[in-house]
């Protein structure tokens, strides 16, 4: 059974188009998760109908390992829709997360979606992460929009991090904070078990594959459960 204390579970929301997708394909290098050879842009967005519009559709959840302060940790990134159409996909996220990566957009700011999610994550009392991305392009308003997230948050300008998700600038640093501020998953294992799916997918090998979050209780390999 894995340490419950190594496990950060975590989504990322912003508006659509604020890179979202780049940033977890970051993550997927940074992380080892996915070989440099074998890496392709968008790489959770599984359906050929994402990369031709360049958004979010379908969840793809990716478990990652990382080592940091001499320990090894579990990364759970649940990748959300960043479409307004898909709200109900959204929230079914960030019901299994503890946190939240609030990613914007340093040449667009804040917009109606982002605070659309930021919304539902609060709800969810999820510990917020907040990120200015595309710092390396230079009609980058990195200093105004810091200011804009943190009079939203109510915190200091000094924790909101900039990062470049297409160059990878700080990716490495957020993965950091995500580790230190996000909380591990609270599970009694010894209650009924209890849990939520939150997103399915058909292997022809396998049949459905459903993702859960467990709540409570326990899961072995081989049970069977309704």
């Amino acid at each position: 059974m894995e340490n419950n204390q190594n496990i950060r579970n975590f989504a990322i929301i912003s508006h659509i188009d604020h890179g979202k997708s780049t940033l977890a394909d970051r993550l997927l290098e940074l992380t080892k998760t996915v070989d440099k050879k074998k890496m392709k842009e968008q790489f959770l967005d599984m359906m050929d109908l994402e990369r031709e519009k360049g958004i979010t559709i379908k969840m793809q959840p990716v478990r990652m390992n990382y080592f940091f302060d001499n320990k090894d940790y579990i990364l759970n990134l649940i990748d959300t829709p960043g479409h307004i159409d898909f709200s109900y996909e959204v929230s079914r996220s960030l019901a299994a997360v503890e946190g939240a990566v609030l990613l914007v957009d340093g040449t667009k700011g804040i917009q109606a979606q982002t605070l659309y999610n930021l919304d539902l994550a609060r709800k969810q009392n999820l510990i917020i992460i907040p990120a200015v991305n595309k710092i390396d392009l230079p009609q980058a308003r990195i200093e105004e929009n810091k200011e804009e997230i943190a009079n939203l948050l109510n915190i200091s300008k000094d924790k909101v991090l900039v990062i470049s998700a297409k160059k990878g600038t700080n990716v490495e640093g957020l993965v950091e904070e995500i580790i230190k501020n996000i909380p591990p998953p609270q599970i009694d294992k010894d209650k009924p078990l209890r849990a939520l799916i939150f997103d399915s997918e058909y292997n022809p090998y396998k049949g459905v594959i459903a993702y859960v979050r467990l709540a409570e209780g326990k899961i072995q390999s081989g049970q069977k459960i309704i």
